[in-house]
């Protein structure tokens, strides 16, 4: 498909212009990459408003986005991890931010901190695994539900769309990475 029938096959109104949130930064050569940074724009704020009201509604009120991704990422695999492992895990290069919410996690008793050597190693307690599993369970009523609706009659189908763009996400991911550090070279 050329890139003229994604354009217009992706625009809605007849329109051939693409959907996208900055128009001056879209090129012919790119055009694509343009409507795919929009969609992950809106994904991206739709994502953590949704995470952020689905721990909500499993009794944690207070947390924000980051807190949530970082209550799970400690909770991955019931696993201790460090400051850098979550970092690592989510992306994140401002340490602070993740020690912010570790210390926002600790405070509510949702974590706890052990000190081995010079770092410090965080687990789940079991006020923390509670609402990972309350979470799990407004995921599955208010997301999984409709996720499944989208399938029809072939939910393999759909299983493997989204793997497939959860993988391309990732390569895109590190695309940018590699972008971002050519970006800081100027």
């Amino acid at each position: 498909m050329s890139a003229a029938e994604r354009r217009g096959r992706s625009s809605s109104g007849g329109s051939a212009r693409p959907i996208v949130s900055s128009a001056h930064l879209v090129s012919e050569r790119a055009a694509a990459l343009g409507e795919f940074e929009f969609g992950l724009i809106v994904a991206s704020n739709a994502f953590n408003r949704w995470i952020v009201r689905c721990m909500a509604a499993a009794g944690q009120p207070e947390l924000a986005a980051l807190d949530v991704l970082v209550l799970h990422s400690v909770h991955h695999r019931g696993r201790d991890k460090k400051l850098a492992d979550l970092c690592f895990i989510l992306n994140i290069e401002d340490t602070h931010t993740v020690t912010y919410a570790l210390k926002k996690l600790l405070r509510a008793g949702l974590v706890a901190g052990e000190r081995r050597g010079k770092e410090m190693h965080y687990s789940t307690t079991d006020a923390g695994a509670v609402a990972c599993r309350a979470y799990r369970e407004v995921r599955e009523a208010c997301l999984i539900e409709a996720v499944q609706a989208l399938s029809g009659n072939d939910p393999a189908t759909l299983d493997a769309e989204v793997t497939q763009a959860a993988g391309l996400l990732r390569a895109l991911s590190g695309l940018y990475d590699q972008a971002a550090r050519g970006a800081t070279s100027l």
